[in-house]
């Protein structure tokens, strides 16, 4: 009763190993998946495109969780619009990671007592490619093991020839259009790595630091100004002050002795600075601050550059030669013994950038650098997302991105590095400036004097023109022109603006105002089960693969899909993974159960009116499913489809269903054949559904039930619209029937497996064909001869009367349950009186009167519930 057409069914079996061992399935399984090219996109297939290009992982990195997440998402979206008949490509790739890859090929190098720059650049590119080759890339092998079906065929490199054709073909076209070009201004630079990084590579952290109030000028012109980097003070070239602030008003425009120099530096007004901050004036070092250059740029100050590329600080006197921090001390000890120091405190805590590669504290510096003018291109990936050409999920995110892309600043691209895209850029002998396209002759020898920009272009210049590139841009390639514009965008909102941002920008300049991806689709992180962030240098961090060792690839993608809330972080543990662990040995248990009672998909399904009940009502529950789980995956609902499926499938279709048919199957007959039908599409169907979650798993099962080739390109389920909203009303009434019988049962201290006489009184009710499957569900045997009520539950318009004579001790069940009843009235006593204390409700916090409120109401519950047993004992 769905719309499902069965592929061909060769050989069913009802052949299946007792146990479920992951380990004996998912490596050969993939292998086959991959051999037989069920993940091969073909360009030039009528069927509509479908298209994801994975955010590329450095070709340093290694599988953690976070990684497995996403493609855990990626790869259930791919997989669902592959049986749904698309064109699927889901393309793999790695980025070159700049820096990174640059530290590892250097600490290498430092082990056997050489540096870079004693290979020389060439050598040590050449070296690095042979680190690429030997070590990179472990993650991508990790992510077979994950069970991505990605399309290997077109694996990228962002160094690859045609990814570094496209890089040089976009920089000389945004050089030529006037939006890259070469400027001092103040950038990220790390003293350890000897280059300028992105805002993206510093780490923020609350360091304990100094703050010290000096003190500027001689006698009534002085002003107070407090700064954490004293030793900044030495490139000073003014003090800024409100231009409303009348403490001040009669130093603006004047000139004031900056101490330790010989030099004196003008008093400015500018509304940048707050006059209710502090003292209301600021130091101003436009070359070692991004908000003092722009004060700079403002009122054509001076910037003096005070340190070299290592932080060692270069002015003459006698703080030169010194480290950056140590020149801190002795600066601050000399303005000290000239009574410059107003105020000091320590520590001070405040929020400090470290390299986020070598956790070196981050220097601001004024360099000359390439950038890219953004306004233009920022405006056009701003535009995208309010006219709707790219939807971001969920939508709340839209705000955020428009804080940022509205308010961006230009792009620092250059990098100080040897490996990476080198600036196709070339200097003359005569002042000449040449940018080269990959077409184009270099201009001229370097005995002609012509030498080549010695910087590289920064990691996301490159992973920027992704979507695009990957497919053969800027060839007219069959993979472009059917392929892009890609679908989704799978990605943490944590890199909204460092990466897509860059992406939109690039993919509207480059593809003529064509989007890169239609929907980006936003994750949060994922952290331990407590809530707290996961990092190697934290105890709560977790190698996803030995959890693969442990429970399965598919208990750690099923565990991640069910924490999946559009832009939530996602905890996780270890017995959230064993919880999945054992769905997906049920899935198993009860597939093995099912085979060996007759479950099939031969043939077509039976007409309605030869199935029972119970086989319409879970017909019903399965198209309903079925339009639940699509409507979540359109709409990114992860976490709602996966808890969709683990409820049907576990508790519909294995417990109630399974459970309710199993009379059925014993009687034999006719109608244990109509059932088996339905439980083997009903199962088939449910395989489907959950494949693109739990692959390995289902492809098992699924081929062993149908005989079919693979689950990868069956067809994806299709809601029929069979509803039979008599059958589910009756099961429900069935249901309830159990459920409070079985409640009662437990409350009565009977085992589970303890057999009970019992009269049911179903007359004039739709429970009447189901006498059969209550007493086998609820162990009753028929009524005797010697049969005496003791206790008779209506429930469902029925009534189940059991006999409990000689079953449990009724004298000490009677004294359990009233020691219970003393407990819990005590509990309620306690509570009242304090909710009654008016001076404990005036001092105790909410989330205090919450609580004894909370434990008020439960300890109600019980009191109704301990008298309701009594009640129904048995009299002694």
């Amino acid at each position: 009763m769905t719309e499902n057409t069965q592929q061909q069914n060769p050989a069913p079996t009802t052949e299946l190993p007792t146990q479920y061992a992951p380990a004996e399935v998912e490596g050969a399984l993939y292998e086959r998946w991959v051999d037989r090219g069920y993940f091969t996109a073909d360009a030039n297939s009528e069927k509509e495109p479908y298209t994801i290009v994975i955010p590329p992982p450095n070709v340093t990195g290694a599988l953690h969780l976070g990684h497995a997440f996403q493609v855990t998402l990626m790869d259930a979206l791919t997989r669902r619009k592959r049986m749904q008949g698309y064109e699927t490509l889901w393309l793999p790739g790695m980025d070159h990671a700049g820096i990174a890859t640059q530290n590892k090929v250097e600490q290498q190098l430092a082990e056997e007592g050489k540096s870079r720059q004693d290979l020389g650049r060439e050598a040590f590119t050449d070296r690095v490619w042979q680190w690429k080759d030997e070590y990179g890339g472990r993650i991508l092998d990790q992510l077979r093991r994950l069970g991505a079906g990605l399309d290997w065929s077109r694996e990228r490199f962002t160094m690859d020839e045609g990814l570094s054709k496209a890089v040089q073909t976009i920089f000389k076209n945004l050089y030529d259009d006037g939006l890259i070009y070469r400027a001092e201004r103040i950038i990220n630079w790390c003293p350890r790595c000897l280059t300028a990084i992105s805002d993206i590579e510093v780490d923020y952290q609350d360091d304990d630091g100094e703050l010290v109030s000096l003190k500027y000028g001689e006698g009534d012109e002085t002003v107070v100004v407090a700064t954490t980097r004293v030793e900044t003070m030495l490139g000073d070239t003014a003090v800024a002050v409100h231009p409303d602030d009348e403490r001040y008003a009669h130093l603006i425009g004047k000139r004031i002795k900056l101490p330790l120099t010989d030099r004196t530096i003008p008093v400015v007004a500018d509304t940048h600075v707050d006059p209710e901050f502090g003292t209301g004036a600021v130091k101003v070092t436009p070359a070692h601050d991004p908000n003092d250059f722009a004060i700079g740029q403002r009122h054509d100050l001076e910037s003096m550059t005070i340190m070299d590329e290592r932080g060692v600080i270069t002015v003459h006197g006698p703080f030169q030669g010194l480290d950056r921090f140590e020149a801190r001390s002795a600066i601050v000890a000399a303005l000290r013994e000239q009574g410059r120091v107003v105020a000091e405190k320590r520590p001070y805590v405040h929020s400090v950038g470290h390299c986020s590669r070598c956790k070196t504290t981050v220097e601001p510096r004024l360099s000359l650098q390439w950038w890219v003018k953004v306004d233009t291109l920022a405006q056009a990936a701003g535009d995208a997302v309010r006219d709707g050409r790219v939807a971001l999920h969920p939508k709340d995110m839209e705000k955020r991105y428009f804080d940022w892309v509205d308010n961006l600043n230009d792009w620092c691209i250059s990098r100080q590095l040897w490996w990476g895209h080198r600036i196709p850029v070339w200097y003359g002998p005569n002042g000449e400036v040449v940018c080269v396209g990959p077409d184009d002759p270099i201009p001229g020898t370097e005995a002609e004097g012509w030498t080549q920009d010695e910087d590289v272009l920064d990691t996301w210049f490159s992973s920027g023109l992704w979507p695009f590139s990957t497919l053969g841009w800027p060839e007219k390639t069959p993979d472009l022109e059917k392929f892009y514009s890609t679908d989704v965008l799978v990605t943490g909102h944590d890199i909204i603006f460092f990466w897509v941002v860059r992406m939109m920008m690039f993919g509207l300049y480059a593809m003529e105002d064509q989007v890169p991806f239609k929907t980006v689709a936003l994750t949060g992180l994922v952290r331990d089960e407590f809530g707290k962030k996961m990092s190697k240098s934290n105890p709560n961090a977790v190698d996803p693969l030995d959890w693969m060792d442990a429970y399965g690839s598919d208990a750690v993608r099923f565990t991640l899909a069910t924490g999946a809330n559009p832009g939530a972080d996602v905890p996780i543990g270890e017995d959230w993974v064993k919880a999945s662990r054992n769905f997906a040995n049920k899935i198993w248990n009860a597939t093995r159960f099912a085979l060996m009672n007759g479950a099939t998909v031969e043939g077509p399904l039976p007409a309605p009116e030869a199935m029972t009940a119970t086989d319409r009502w879970i017909l019903s529950r399965l198209n309903k499913t079925v339009a639940e789980v699509d409507a979540f995956y359109d709409d990114f609902q992860f976490a709602k489809l996966s808890d969709a499926l683990y409820h049907f499938a576990w508790d519909e279709v294995f417990d109630w269903y399974v459970e309710l048919s199993k009379t059925t199957f014993f009687e034999g007959g006719e109608q244990a054949k109509v059932s088996g039908r339905v439980l083997g599409e009903v199962l088939d169907v449910t395989l489907r559904l959950l494949h693109p979650i739990v692959p390995f798993v289902t492809e098992t099962l699924w081929t062993t039930l149908t005989g079919g080739e693979t689950l990868v390109t069956a067809e994806w389920p299709k809601d029929s619209g069979f509803r039979d909203a008599a059958a589910e009303s009756e099961i429900e009434t069935l249901q309830q029937v159990i459920t409070e019988v079985r409640r009662f049962r437990a409350d009565q201290g009977l085992q589970p497996g303890q057999r009970v006489p019992a009269r049911l009184v179903l007359d004039g009710t739709a429970l009447a064909p189901h006498e059969a499957a209550i007493r086998q569900l609820l162990r009753l045997q028929p009524e005797g001869d010697a049969f005496s009520a003791t206790a008779t539950l209506p429930v469902g318009g029925a009534q189940v009367a059991l006999d409990l004579s000689g079953t449990i001790d009724v004298a000490a069940e009677r004294k359990r349950l009233a020691k219970d009843l003393a407990a819990a009235e005590k509990e309620k006593a306690q509570a009242t009186g304090k909710l009654g204390n008016e001076g404990f409700l005036a001092k105790a916090p909410d989330a205090v009167v919450d609580k004894i409120r909370g434990r008020l109401a439960k300890a109600d519950e019980d009191i109704a519930r301990i008298q309701q047993q009594l009640e129904r004992l048995p009299q002694a």
